[in-house]
């Protein structure tokens, strides 16, 4: 037991790469284990969130007002009809000073629509299936449902259709798809700035989307990104003064998105039990001043330039738990930009282009129980975050080191330090898990504040190498030894403060 145990230790990398601190600027000490062991924390459950949920808060089914009416007109398209030529893309679509189908008020489905306005708005071109061909606005006190009896939705990349909402937006045991008429296809996607639909819920608005299927939507323009939940720009959201958005995204799957999931300023989102396959940029990606999201039981895969799963800019105290991040073209899950408060746990991580999980510049958030493997760069990485908790985590046959952490002062233009300020410190807790076979070793670090360290396993790299404690801390090899092996205590590696004053 013991020379395992001594294996594990001589599994350890910590390197310390020797800028401005000197080996004794460190001190190691020991620690009572139990100090740093603490209960899993509580999930929320996935119970409350179901198809009859979803059906169940529909209520009042009064049939609504239908129109059509100029989208220069509607404050919602304001976004969409600006200074930047994209008005000019709907009238060179229509033929005409662009047009939008408008549902006042009340209950409305894609059958009303079709019958109030016929097929130059939208066609049924065979039972079920029905043509969208001008965009849709939802306004505030309208509620539309695109339910079963709608075998698809689709939004003609020709026409330029696409659905915003700003009131009630319910898709059930349905379809919705960009489409591309002149093929008689789905608008797959073909390049950045190459229009295809979308669908975008503003502030104020709720969302729900439960057994139903999206497919070839969104492109890199400004709220157009596929399937997106935003509260106002922060101009309109003066004026308008509404509450953030939320919906419910559950049981559904995404496929040739631009991003699967967008949101801005949303609270309270549920994206639970969906498929994620073949997003271009992102496949979730909740963003600035989300708070209180749930991400859960999602299987993200192929996502085809960035993350699987990232949150980024002060989403926080939200949960990502038992999703499955597979196969896309970075990382598996990010946290950034100051996304702080959050829950990490039960999540697997397998065969990334880069890291499993990556947090840059996101302290006092919780890992634990994830699984990383096979990934192109680190099992875990965190970079200039402190308060990092990783607990009971796995990293397997990861091509650099099973954890990483270093502070890092970026290069100028990485990082706008307006919007997005950061410290260069990191700290982290390691407790419990397995770190086994990963190309550059189980564990490496450069310059912490500190770092502790109880009951992990750590097992040979794939490299030559062999096993190595190198750099500052190289000179602890037997006190770090000594806390681990003989006393059997948590060690603590940290910063000799006193002393740094005293000779500073």
């Amino acid at each position: 037991m013991l020379t395992r145990t001594l294996l594990s230790l001589l599994g350890l990398v910590l390197m310390l790469a020797p800028v401005k601190l000197l080996a004794a600027d460190y001190i190691v000490r020991s620690e009572d284990p139990q100090v740093l062991y603490r209960a899993k924390p509580e999930l929320p459950s996935l119970q409350p969130y179901t198809r009859q949920a979803v059906l169940n808060k529909i209520g009042s089914r009064t049939p609504g007002s239908i129109s059509t009416v100029r989208m220069v007109h509607l404050d919602p398209m304001n976004e969409f009809v600006g200074g930047d030529g994209r008005l000019a893309v709907w009238a060179a679509r229509q033929r005409r000073n662009p047009h939008a189908i408008v549902l006042r008020s009340g209950y409305v489905t894609p059958q009303d629509i079709a019958a109030a306005l016929g097929p130059e708005a939208i066609e049924e071109t065979s039972p079920g299936v029905f043509v969208v061909r001008l965009p849709i606005l939802v306004s505030r006190d309208a509620t539309f449902h695109i339910d079963g009896q709608v075998k698809a939705l689709r939004l003609s990349e020709d026409a330029g259709a696409f659905l915003v909402n700003d009131g009630r937006l319910f898709m059930t045991d349905t379809a919705v798809l960009g489409w591309r008429e002149s093929a008689g296809t789905p608008a797959r996607y073909r390049y950045e700035k190459g229009f295809r639909p979308f669908i975008l819920s503003w502030g104020g608005t709720e969302l729900y989307a439960a057994n139903t299927r999206f497919e070839s939507l969104g492109y890199d323009e400004s709220k157009s990104y596929g399937f997106s939940i935003s509260q106002y720009t922060p101009a309109q959201d003066k004026i308008l003064q509404r509450s953030h958005p939320t919906g419910w995204i559950i049981d559904s799957e995404f496929e040739d998105m631009w991003f699967g999931f967008y949101c801005y300023e949303a609270d309270d989102v549920v994206i639970a039990r969906n498929t994620y396959t073949n997003s271009i940029v992102y496949g979730i990606d909740p963003h600035d001043r989300s708070n209180r999201l749930i991400i859960a039981e999602n299987h993200v895969s192929g996502t085809r330039k960035k993350h699987g799963i990232i949150i980024s800019r002060e989403v926080n105290n939200s949960w990502l738990f038992s999703n499955v991040s597979t196969g896309n073209a970075l990382s598996g899950m990010v946290l950034d930009r100051q996304s702080s408060g959050n829950v990490v746990a039960d999540n697997e991580f397998i065969d990334n282009g880069s890291d499993g999980l990556t947090l840059y510049e996101s302290p006092d958030n919780i890992i634990w129980g994830n699984k990383s493997v096979s990934n192109g760069s680190h099992g875990y990485r965190v970079r200039n975050s402190t308060n990092i908790k990783l607990y009971d985590n796995i990293a397997i046959n990861n091509a650099y080191t099973g954890i990483n952490g270093h502070a890092k002062v970026l290069p100028p233009g990485s990082r706008d330090l307006e919007l997005d300020p950061y410290d260069d410190e990191f700290s982290m807790v390691i407790v419990g898990g397995r770190l086994v076979h990963n190309g550059g070793g189980p564990v490496a670090i450069e310059q912490p504040l500190s770092i502790e360290m109880a009951g992990v396993e750590m097992l040979a790299p794939t490299s030559e190498t062999g096993f190595a404690l190198d750099g500052v801390l190289g000179e602890y090899l037997h006190e770090v030894f000594d806390v681990m092996v003989r006393q059997k205590k948590a060690v603590v590696i940290e910063l000799d403060n006193v002393r740094r004053k005293v000779e500073g």
